[in-house]
């Protein structure tokens, strides 16, 4: 006789192939609408209100966007941290200064990012960080977070760890991609908050 679960849960790649499907489905209406409320969303908690610098990313294609929350970030005056990938799949960061300041890079034969022209940092510049926005394209009820797939906030995560830093961890995400259960490792650091257009669901 099977105990098995009759009704397995998706494993990462699956899950992460479906999100992404219903993603590219989305119209450029839909996108902008949900990239403005994600914005309010953040900008309206304490966390994000009292920060002095926030590493963030710049959204790609479908994905929540985050441009107008960082052009709202640089307008009071916060610090905005964006990344550029290294060819060891690390981040090194460098700082916001308006849409003109970026420019696309495709990495090999990966989709194409928008990174800051300016002067580099060093990986570590995110150890400064207030708050840091983690791209994701799930999270569960227990705060994880299913990422990309590169690894780069794997690294991210582990270097502010090593480095005693205890920014608030947030992830932007559309509201059907919270989910009942993102596939786990043990290692796996959770998010402290999602914010969606509809809202923002705390985690600890």
């Amino acid at each position: 006789m099977s105990h098995e679960d009759p009704t397995p849960r998706p494993d990462k790649r699956t899950l992460r192939r479906d999100i992404l499907t219903a993603r590219n489905e989305l119209t450029a209406a839909d996108v902008r609408e949900a990239a403005e409320a994600l914005a309010a969303r953040a900008l309206a908690m304490p966390e994000v209100a009292r920060a002095h610098a926030v590493a963030a990313y710049v959204s790609v294609g479908a994905e929540p966007g985050t441009l107008a929350l960082l052009d709202a970030l640089r307008a009071r005056g916060v610090r905005v941290l964006l990344p550029a990938l290294l060819p060891d799949n690390d981040l090194d960061w460098g700082e916001y200064a308006g849409e003109s300041s970026l420019t696309r890079v495709r990495h090999g034969g990966r989709m194409e990012l928008c990174e800051p022209t300016g002067e580099r940092l060093g990986p570590d510049a995110v150890t400064e960080a207030d708050v840091v926005l983690l791209p994701g394209v799930a999270v569960d009820g227990r705060g994880t977070r299913l990422g990309r797939g590169g690894g780069s906030y794997d690294r991210v995560l582990a270097r502010l760890e090593r480095a005693g830093a205890r920014p608030a961890l947030l992830v932007l995400l559309y509201d059907a991609e919270v989910v009942e259960r993102v596939p786990g490792e043990p290692h796996d650091l959770p998010v402290d908050a999602v914010v969606t257009p509809s809202g923002v669901r705390r985690f600890r």
